[in-house]
């Protein structure tokens, strides 16, 4: 069982691993409470060795981490857009400047596989990686399971394991209830003015 921010639970059955690792790089950023995980070059470097992205003695520069993180925020837009979001152009921008940072590319394997791979050293390496398995989760058709929760003061990554794949909220416990009594109040002060005309 997972337990994320404001106590969100899941109990959803185990997520592919790349796109595990695609989740939790997300959620290494917050919106409600606001929680930044990747706080310096060292926890990125820290994070990315964790995660088979990038060995642990290469060192990360400032510009590095403000790198990861527009490409973090990028891809919390693109997984929104799995909810029927409209992907901002700025987003798609910022994945394909690192996708040529990267050096993505195929390669052909003796055992007739074809992954797709970052060629780039150091962090646009390590962030390639990323990139290649959103490509490889794309081409499998298990992507669109990856979300943004629909609540705008959250936006927490979550996999959608429901069977018609049409959640919207990470809990609708937290997100969903707290929606649900938002959209309650604003059609309870829609309908003011017309009692008030009665």
């Amino acid at each position: 069982m997972l337990v994320t921010l404001e106590g969100r639970m899941s109990q959803d059955p185990p997520v592919p691993t790349g796109l595990a690792t695609i989740r939790s790089f997300i959620n290494t950023g917050a919106y409600d409470p606001v929680v930044e995980e990747l706080t310096t070059p060292a926890v990125l470097t820290a994070w990315l060795t964790d995660h088979d992205l990038a060995p642990a003695d290469e060192e990360r520069t400032d510009a590095d981490l403000a790198r990861a993180i527009r490409v973090r925020e990028a891809l919390r837009a693109f997984a929104a857009g799995n909810a029927g979001e409209p992907v901002p152009d700025d987003a798609l921008a910022v994945l394909d400047e690192q996708r040529r940072r990267s050096k993505l590319g195929v390669t052909f394997g003796a055992d007739g596989s074809a992954p797709i791979v970052a060629q780039a050293p150091g962090v646009d390496g390590a962030l390639g990686g990323l990139l290649a398995i959103v490509a490889h989760a794309i081409h499998d058709g298990s992507w669109t399971r990856l979300k943004a929760c629909a609540d705008p003061s959250c936006r927490w990554a979550f996999y959608d394991s429901s069977r018609s794949h049409r959640r919207h909220w990470c809990s609708m416990e937290v997100c969903g209830n707290r929606n649900k009594v938002r959209a309650y109040r604003r059609r309870l002060r829609d309908d003011e003015p017309e009692a008030a005309d009665a």
